[in-house]
Order: structure tokens, then sequence, then C-alpha cells
């Protein structure tokens, strides 16, 4: 029997998987490849204490930055948040927890999550307050510090392309954390651009594996905001 992974809405899609205080992992890379309609929905949704891990938090209004707004997240694990002046104000208010990683190791870590390796040893961060109350362990004359995989409750992606079976393909640097967060979570769902039916991608193109996919949501017209515009004045003739 066929299991329908294809819902008509974001809100429908997460509507029984959102609680309070989950770990959640977003995808994406600045603005680049966020789930930005999934996003919405949580919002939506008036879920709280959310711990969310992602790359970065967006921007004030747009990303993680629409969560940010509306208090519904607790804890941000992340590797950069420099473009958010929201997250700024509440974490200097201790409104906001924090947990920084080298954006190495916070790769690695859902990488390792996905793949079932609950721990594992690295030289970045040796030495620094990274390190701070972890254990350090040294390797042929060498230091390391251990960092823990990360599997969260939900993970929130974006693609390119899908079929209704789940299998993802990506396009270029949309592509960044989306591969490793679908294998890094209980609960996967994905926006995608594009939605064709089994057959039609050529296999050697599949990136995430549908097997990794519970649920898509088809976003055909989804807004692709830039982060930083820049741009040459034009010379006049």
């Amino acid at each position: 029997m066929a299991i329908n992974k294809v819902y008509p809405d974001a809100k429908s899609a997460l509507a029984d998987v959102v609680t309070d205080g989950m770990l959640m992992l977003s995808g994406g890379f600045g603005l680049c490849g966020i789930p930005q309609v999934l996003i919405e929905a949580i919002r939506e949704t008036g879920v709280k204490d959310l711990t969310v891990v992602s790359n970065n938090a967006g921007i004030d209004d747009a990303g993680l930055g629409l969560l940010l707004q509306t208090r519904q997240i607790k804890k941000m694990i992340s590797s950069y948040v420099g473009e958010n002046a929201t997250f700024a104000k509440q974490f200097l208010a201790g409104e906001l927890e924090i947990e920084f990683n080298p954006q190495g190791t916070l790769a690695e870590r859902i990488r390792a999550g996905g793949a079932g390796i609950p721990a594992f040893f690295t030289k970045t961060g040796v030495g620094t307050q990274i390190a701070e109350g972890k254990e350090v362990r040294e390797f042929d004359g060498a230091k390391y510090v251990m960092e823990r995989g990360i599997f969260g409750d939900l993970a929130i992606i974006h693609a390119w392309k899908a079929d209704t079976e789940g299998n993802l393909v990506y396009r270029k640097t949309a592509r960044n954390f989306n591969p490793m967060m679908a294998t890094a979570a209980k609960m996967v769902v994905a926006q995608v651009e594009h939605l064709v039916q089994p057959g039609e991608i050529d296999p050697d193109h599949i990136i995430t594996p549908g097997i990794f996919v519970n649920r898509i949501v088809h976003v055909p017209n989804v807004a692709k905001r830039i982060e930083q515009r820049t741009t040459t004045p034009r010379v006049a003739a």
C-alpha cells in the first residue's frame, strides 16, 4: 500500500507534528535554501519554547527571524547569527539561549546524528570557550574535544525538485544543510518547488532518498529573498 507523502499545504503537513519544547532542525544558509513557507506555518501554530538547530537565525523579517519576533524560540544552536538584530536584542537581554558551534562542527554534529553516531572528537575548539565543560581527549599526541551528534524531533527543509515518493534534488548552493538535516530527525517535512511523478527523476540525480522524507508540500512560486543585495552602478553611455 502506497503512503501519501504529499500534503495540500504547510499547515496541514505540520498540524500534528509540532509541539512545545521540541528540537527542530531548519535548513538553509542565510536566506538561501530556507524552508520559508514551513517556517511561516510554524509561526501560525503558536508553538513555543523551541530549540532550533540552524546555521543562522535568518534576518529580522524573514526565515527564523519570524519565530524570534513572536518569541517562539527558546534556544538556538547555530554557527552565525550576525544578520539578526532581534536575535541580538533578545540574547543580550537574557531572553534567548545560544549554543554557538564552529560551522564545520555544526555540520558534522548533524551528519553524525543522522548516521546514528552519538558523539565524535574534533580538534576545532580545543583550548577555547567552545571546549568548556566538554570532554577533551588526546589522540596521537594531539588534543580533541568531544562533540555530541544532533538528532531532532522535526526537520524542515527546502528542495528544488521531488517526486511524490519523497526523493529530493537540491539546486546548487541551496543544497547547503538541507541533505544532512533530512537524515537527522524523527519527522522530515520538505517544501519543494517542482513536484513530479515517480520515475521522472534520474536516479543518479537524487540526493536525498525518499526513505528519509515523511511529508512534502509543493510550493511552486515560493518567494526568494536576497539577504545582501549588491549592485554595480550603471556607467552612463
